[in-house]
């Protein structure tokens, strides 16, 4: 992941909406989740919901996958790990044992 693909991804999360979104699509898993079901569970207008997905998918953080009639939206984890890379590509100067407690916290004991 490059800076500019980084700052984009920042970005999309530091709105509200945008933030419970991604994170109620980590919750919810690779299954993912239709635009409508996410919109009535943040209670958002659908639209407004829609183009706050689209603004995640061009982050690089959501996908879209058609179900039929519905798209089901799903949080893509690459994006997000490239993300978290990207971060910590420097970590700790040389010192890793710094970075341990970050790694930690966000290991999955899934």
């Amino acid at each position: 992941m490059d800076k500019s693909t980084s700052l984009a991804a920042l970005a999309a999360l530091g709105q509200d909406t945008r933030l419970e979104t991604f994170r109620l699509l980590v919750r919810t898993g690779p299954q993912g989740m239709a635009a409508g079901e996410i919109a009535s569970r943040l209670g958002t207008v659908q639209n407004t919901m829609s183009s706050h997905l689209k603004i995640l998918m061009q982050a690089g953080l959501v996908s879209a996958e058609r179900d039929g009639r519905n798209v089901r939206y799903a949080a893509d984890m690459t994006g997000f790990r490239d993300l978290l890379a990207y971060l910590m590509e420097d970590c700790c100067n040389g010192s890793p044992e710094l970075c341990r407690p970050v790694i930690d916290a966000i290991a999955c004991d899934c």
